[in-house]
């Protein structure tokens, strides 16, 4: 009887409309100052919520940034937002992954150079590198080295750029109040090695000495140890040439696949072309000159001598890509002085792994040889257990209780025995000098 009113009646006073009224001054009281229980848990849990700090972003690693004018930072980007950046595909990070961590790959893409050489991995474009985990201990050298080089590098290319600014006042065209670069200007960029070569050579540098440190590290330990292998084959000299035979098996995998890398470059002159990150920038500007200069050109009529320089200089341009496109010549020098030091850090592991193998020829050709005394030795006393054995069975044969003449002699024994004993001598010398004569039997 009461549910169907109360169920009517409830929309009507549900207290969700109402709103509080703010208070008149004069009616204020200390009762009406304090704020409603909803109201300050609400402002509480705002308050812890505030005060949580934000969990880290799914997938953000440590990287560093450092451009070509020495300014480096340290940022946590995670894998789509390194892939917006430098415009590799989502592949090209996961070689960078712990699963490819002794790999070695130099991969040249559009914007960018993705670099994994040992413990190095970084994305290179023409502009800025991207180092993965650069707090390690094994990359700090790397580090210290771009700090030290590219700073200085870049310093003298920007003092020349102004002189050569200085010296011609031409250098850019105005277009509707913006100023673009002439190509000539960027081509001064190319006075030295393009910026993202010079990161690929202090990488190659690191990695070389790294594997030519362990490399000698490898040899001073080796030589003692193999000298004494050769000394006293024992258990525990063995146990350390296995070790050492491991080792250098692991190092020579990974100065290979540096330089198969490195001749798998060599061999292609297109994928070197491809890693000119610089070239690809300044022919990209080129182009955005011309076509601005061309925009311009059309629409506000230029002097002749403008007009006449705009066109020298874009034919002149035009020819020189054609010819730079495929010119790998600096790339191509740098990467065969690398490849000579890889392939003599590789010489040198292959002469320890030579001595390795002599040590255990040697070691093996001994083993023989006790082997082959063992055999000798066997050999002689098996021919004097037969030289006795023949004594044994005379003597058995007399001892049977058969009546015999010899029994009756006296004194006999003596000189029985003395006999036999004497033949078995001479059969074993016989037998010992026959093994000799058939040279089963070392002299």
């Amino acid at each position: 009887m009461g549910k169907g009113p109360f169920s009517f009646r409830r929309p009507t006073i549900r207290r969700r409309p109402k709103k509080p009224t703010p208070p008149s001054p004069t009616a204020a009281s200390p009762n009406d100052a304090t704020p409603p229980p909803n109201a300050v848990s609400n402002s509480i849990a705002d308050a812890m919520a505030a005060s949580k700090p934000k969990k880290k972003a799914g997938g953000a690693r440590l990287w560093m940034r450092f451009d070509r004018f020495g300014q480096s930072e340290l940022i946590e980007c995670d894998k789509s937002t390194i892939i917006k950046r430098v415009s590799i595909p989502a592949r090209d990070l996961r070689i960078l992954g712990p699963v490819f961590s002794h790999s070695s790959n130099i991969l040249a893409r559009e914007k960018a150079m993705v670099v994994n050489l040992e413990y190095i991995k970084a994305i290179v474009t023409a502009e800025e590198v991207l180092l993965l985990d650069p707090l390690r201990q094994e990359v700090l050298p790397f580090v210290d080295q771009l700090r030290q080089q590219i700073p200085h590098k870049s310093s003298f290319q920007t003092q020349g750029g102004a002189q050569m600014a200085v010296q011609d006042n031409e250098m850019h065209l105005s277009t509707g109040g913006q100023w673009l670069p002439v190509p000539e200007a960027a081509e001064g960029l190319q006075c030295e090695l393009p910026f993202e070569f010079q990161v690929l050579e202090i990488a190659l540098e690191v990695v070389c000495t790294y594997l030519d440190s362990s490399v000698a590290d490898l040899e001073r330990y080796a030589y003692p140890v193999l000298d004494e292998l050769a000394r006293n084959v024992s258990t525990k000299n063995l146990e350390h040439v296995r070790s050492l035979k491991s080792n250098l098996t692991r190092l020579l995998a990974r100065v290979q696949k540096v330089r198969d890398e490195i001749e798998h470059l060599l061999d292609d002159n297109e994928d070197m072309a491809h890693l000119y990150l610089t070239r690809k920038w300044i022919q990209s500007q080129q182009s955005e000159a011309l076509l601005a200069a061309t925009a311009s050109n059309s629409i506000v009529s230029a002097g002749p001598h403008l007009r006449h320089l705009s066109s020298n200089r874009s034919t002149s341009l035009l020819s020189s890509n054609c010819l730079d496109e495929h010119d790998v010549e600096d790339l191509e020098m740098l990467l065969e002085a690398y490849f000579m030091q890889l392939d003599g850090t590789r010489n040198k592991i292959l002469s320890v792994r030579e001595y390795i193998d002599d040590t255990e020829d040697y070691v093996n050709i001994q083993l023989d040889n006790q082997r082959n005394e063992l055999i000798q030795l066997q050999l002689t006393l098996t021919i004097a257990s037969f030289a006795i054995a023949v004594e044994t069975l005379i003597a058995g044969m007399f001892g049977m209780n058969i009546p015999c003449q010899l029994y009756n002699i006296d004194g006999i024994f003596g000189t029985f025995v003395g006999v036999i004993t004497a033949a078995c001598v001479l059969l074993f010398l016989l037998v010992l000098g026959y093994a000799r004569w058939k040279k089963l039997l070392g002299s």
